[in-house]
């Protein structure tokens, strides 16, 4: 019955695919354009019916999220070729055609349950692809609304019917056949949901775990670099797999940066009972507690039988160790941060190191820097596939106006987070690509000592 039910979705899929396959490269932009729009239009609504069904994060922080993401990503794609001929190389005489993969599945997180459906389906219209979205099952309603809103403006212009197109029935058996009859799968989740998509037996795009270690450059700042970290870990009660999970501080500045924490509404914990509590709070059996997760300060004090003032935005655990002997070295999904202090650079690169063994190895760092040397220093000694400088990474890791990220919700973490690409997903992974190479009878031919010497 299972395969009977996708065979239906993969069929209308494919009848629509293959008119919007006709359509002009404007007509495309049309589509995606109406897709982020929706979005943005209604991004109070959508937040709030996330909230109320996930019980995850905050009002808020979604809907600037909902409107940022909306925004950025339509900014990202509109005026770029992706139907027909792309360009011509007049150096190699190659043209390149595109074409439409076909049928993407999509599975997405009850974490980013508006955001990250709207940018699959942006990706893949605007390569000419239909869509199929499984949601997690904490955030079908929410998910599916905003898909059914987004289809009723498709059609309002006379777009196919099921472009996009949103599993009403939910199981694993379903997940597991939609990911087989597709022609491409996107997994945006947990780790054992994108390996599942890696054996589907597709290509498919997977993502890695976050735990961005931060870090903040002797000399640096501290004034400035604070209050973005606070920003980045706290966003929508940190959900976000790009959200700073841990602040790396030069040892003489570590009391003075804890300081600055505290005055921005960060409450420090030092004291080994304390911290037990909000491991506890955090974690059942080194995995996320799901009652802590995307819950409020004050909620994670109640869990770990901490009392901290009124209007703590964050609490900032003093950890024993890295990850690797102490579980605040890895994800923690709320707004906590585990903080650590270095005597020069190259421990301070090492103390993320261990972290990201532990969670997150290939996903994101933060640095906060001055020095181009150290930069790049940082850059060449740890593995993770985007480094953002002197930027909240939770909110620009996943591309934003000020830099050259591919805006996306779905961030590849390479082999390091055994995934197949290590950058930004964008509309281009959802693209065939033909080739033209014409014969190029001026090319220079090395004579052997040219290539032997």
């Amino acid at each position: 019955m299972s395969q009977e039910y996708i065979n239906g979705y993969i069929e209308r899929a494919r009848k629509a695919q293959a008119e919007f396959e006709k359509m002009s490269q404007e007509q495309v932009d049309q589509a995606v354009k109406t897709i982020g729009k929706v979005v943005y239009d209604n991004a109070e609504f959508l937040a709030e019916i996330a909230v109320e069904e996930t019980g995850m994060g905050n009002v808020p922080d979604k809907i600037a999220k909902n409107k940022q993401k909306a925004g950025i990503v339509w900014n990202n794609l509109r005026g770029k070729k992706s139907r027909g001929i792309l360009d011509t190389d007049e150096t190699t005489g190659i043209t390149r055609i595109a074409k439409p993969i076909g049928v993407v599945a999509a599975i997405t997180p009850c974490t980013n349950p508006i955001v990250t459906p709207m940018s699959n389906a942006m990706f893949a219209l605007k390569c000419g692809n239909a869509i199929i979205i499984t949601p997690h099952h904490k955030a079908v309603k929410c998910s599916t609304k905003t898909v059914d809103m987004i289809n009723e403006q498709l059609a309002k212009q006379g777009y196919p019917e099921h472009l996009i197109q949103i599993l009403d029935q939910h199981s694993r058996e379903n997940t597991r056949n939609l990911i087989s009859s597709a022609d491409i799968v996107i997994a945006t989740g947990g780790a054992g949901m994108v390996t599942a998509a890696y054996s589907s037996g597709k290509p498919a795009l997977g993502v890695g775990a976050g735990n961005v270690q931060c870090i903040i450059d002797e000399g640096y700042d501290y004034k400035e670099a604070v209050p973005k970290i606070i920003t980045g870990r706290t966003y929508d009660y940190g959900i976000i797999c790009s959200g700073e999970q841990s602040v790396i501080c030069p040892e003489k500045d570590f009391d003075a940066i804890m300081d600055e924490f505290e005055a921005n509404g960060g409450y420090i914990v030092r004291d080994p009972k304390e911290l037990q509590g909000v491991r506890d709070a955090l974690f059942t059996d080194g995995k996320p507690n799901r009652h802590s997760v995307g819950q409020s300060p004050e909620k994670i004090a109640e869990l770990a039988g901490i009392k901290i003032p009124e209007g703590t935005r964050i609490i900032v655990a003093v950890a024993d160790g890295t990850g690797q002997t102490d579980l605040l070295g890895g994800e923690k999904m709320g707004p906590v941060i585990a903080a650590y202090k270095y005597k020069d650079l190259a421990e301070g690169v090492n103390i993320a190191r261990e972290n990201l063994e532990k969670d997150g190895k290939g996903h994101s760092v933060a640095f906060h820097s001055d020095s181009e040397e150290h930069i790049e220093y940082v850059g060449k000694e740890l593995c993770v596939s985007r480094f953002v400088i002197n930027q909240i990474s939770a909110s620009s890791a996943g591309g934003s106006y000020f830099n050259g990220l591919a805006p996306t919700n779905t961030l590849g973490c390479g082999s390091w987070g055994h995934n197949s690409i290590s950058e930004n997903l964008d509309y281009k992974h959802l693209m065939n690509v033909s080739r033209i190479a014409r014969y190029m009878p001026n090319n220079h031919v090395p004579s052997e000592e040219e290539l032997w010497g």
